[in-house]
């Protein structure tokens, strides 16, 4: 759901942007804010925000696009990659994931059995 919520922001016409509807739920979401956030399991809120999102207006849907295309242009693969590598190196204080086959902490020194 990550990806295709960045595919869309990308494909997007900068002078008449479509509005993204995410689920609060999508991983998406947390970086997304500027996007309408639903409840999936609640359909009248849905269709509320899609009945925002068909009527809101240009200057609206400009500012919105543009908060989320600079987040997806600032957390691209090179960001990730670049804090994935720095993790494995141990450049952080806490452990951002932990192998749940071993019940410890992965050590990229051991390797993986």
């Amino acid at each position: 759901m990550n990806l295709v919520a960045k595919e869309y922001v990308a494909a997007q016409d900068h002078d008449d942007p479509g509005v993204l509807v995410l689920s609060r739920f999508a991983g998406a979401a947390a970086e997304y804010t500027s996007a309408l956030l639903v409840n999936p399991y609640d359909p009248e809120a849905v269709a509320m925000t899609i009945m925002r999102a068909l009527s809101m207006p240009l200057d609206e849907r400009r500012e919105r696009h543009i908060a989320l295309f600079q987040t997806t242009a600032e957390n691209n693969i090179r960001t990730w990659a670049a804090q994935f590598l720095g993790t494995l190196a141990g450049g952080h204080d806490e452990p951002i994931w932990q192998a749940p086959f071993l019940g410890r902490e992965m050590n990229p020194s051991v390797g993986m059995a």
